[in-house]
């Protein structure tokens, strides 16, 4: 049980919370919220002639405010339920089990209106917006990358697509730059476009599936010389023996 020199102790610590909310509200008018818009806020009267990076700093700022607004609110009110419980003289009694709260605990949480192990607050929430289950990880569950022999055209390439007309990166955007062209500075640009396997792009075949034909162009030229520079016949590793040309085998 509190005595009166810890009341009036707590008293004071609140009446000081309270006093220096009001006067944080004052002195912000009230975060700008008693206006029906943000524009109003900042002067503008209408989202016409905006660019849409200054609206989204306008929006992300009235975000805030709103948070920031329902966080001192809850503050308050807090303080409010405190102050009014000293009056009643239940203060520093577990509101759930009418047990005395320690001491440590109220100054640390002068607030307070319950022991720890009757805290409202006992378990922190893991809910996420539902938005989440769809833009995260990038593209959500419309990326299929991942998918085995999946060749879909999913949200990713949805994002290549319009980023091949331009983006706002740079060069020095990217750590490792392999691209022939500035046009081509954005993601996964030279990914193939339209088949899988680099060798699709020129090898072709008659209607039966027969007469592989090579078609020689700028891809199967770089294709040649990736095999060259790694030593090796194919993309996945060195030919089976019996796939082996004679010319290629050692006299030896």
């Amino acid at each position: 049980m509190l005595n009166k020199q810890e009341m009036s102790h707590f008293q004071k610590i609140l009446d000081e919370q309270k006093r220096d909310l009001e006067v944080r509200f004052e002195q912000n008018d009230n975060l700008d919220l008693k206006h029906g818009h943000y524009h109003e806020s900042v002067g503008e009267l209408s989202s016409y002639d905006n660019h849409p990076g200054d609206e989204g700093t306008e929006l992300f700022e009235r975000e805030k405010d709103i948070a920031l607004s329902e966080h001192y609110h809850h503050e308050y009110m807090g303080v409010l339920r405190a102050l009014k419980a000293i009056e009643e003289g239940t203060y520093g009694k577990c509101t759930e089990c009418s047990q005395d709260i320690p001491i440590e605990r109220l100054e640390v949480i002068p607030t307070t209106l319950y022991c720890k192990e009757h805290s409202p607050d006992q378990k922190i929430s893991d809910n996420r917006p539902v938005e989440e289950e769809i833009l995260t990880p990038p593209f959500g569950k419309f990326d299929m990358d991942n998918k085995d022999e999946s060749v879909g055209f999913d949200a990713e390439d949805s994002w290549q697509e319009v980023a091949s007309w331009g983006t706002s990166e740079t060069p020095s955007d990217f750590a490792n730059l392999v691209y022939d062209d500035y046009n081509d500075v954005y993601t996964e640009s030279n990914e193939n476009i339209g088949y899988v396997e680099d060798y699709e792009n020129f090898v072709g075949v008659d209607i039966e599936g027969k007469n592989i034909t090579i078609y020689p162009n700028e891809q199967h030229k770089r294709y040649e010389q990736s095999l060259d520079e790694e030593g090796i016949m194919t993309t996945f590793g060195d030919l089976p023996a019996y796939e082996h040309e004679p010319y290629v085998e050692n006299n030896d």
